[in-house]
């Protein structure tokens, strides 16, 4: 247990530069302005995991199991590319499955007080395309 914290610890602390910007309120914000694809059930390999704690927003790569619209399991991503169960149980405020909406989960909580949101990163749309405007000469 002991060398999952620390792996976790320092997981997190080379992703530090991430918390200096709030990588959570940038993913969020996109989100909001662009909108998501439905998110499948099934297993979703690229996810950003957001971390609150008191001194910021930390984020980690990550994948999750989606079943029934609901996260059921969590693994974060080494430097080594290997991944981890995330074994704590977790659950939202009203001590049930997370479940998402918009791309984003809603606050997890787990059992030794951690707070997390995933962000399926993957299912972001895509920034719309806007027309190039010209100007009309005044002389036709």
């Amino acid at each position: 247990m002991k060398k999952s914290i620390l792996a976790l610890v320092a997981l997190i602390w080379s992703f530090g530069s991430f918390a200096q910007d709030d990588c959570f309120k940038k993913l969020e914000d996109a989100f909001t302005k662009r909108g998501s694809y439905t998110i499948a059930d099934e297993m979703h390999r690229n996810v950003i995991i957001s971390f609150f704690t008191s001194e910021g927003t930390e984020c980690v790569s990550g994948k999750v199991r989606v079943e029934n619209g609901t996260i059921v399991s969590i693994f974060l991503q080494y430097d080594d590319n290997t991944y981890e169960l995330f074994d704590k149980k977790f659950y939202n405020a009203k001590k049930t499955a997370p479940q998402i909406t918009n791309g984003i989960s809603e606050m997890i909580f787990s059992a030794d007080g951690e707070k997390f949101r995933v962000v399926f990163i993957d299912k972001l749309k895509p920034k719309q395309k806007s027309f190039k405007t010209v100007e009309v000469p005044t002389d036709l």
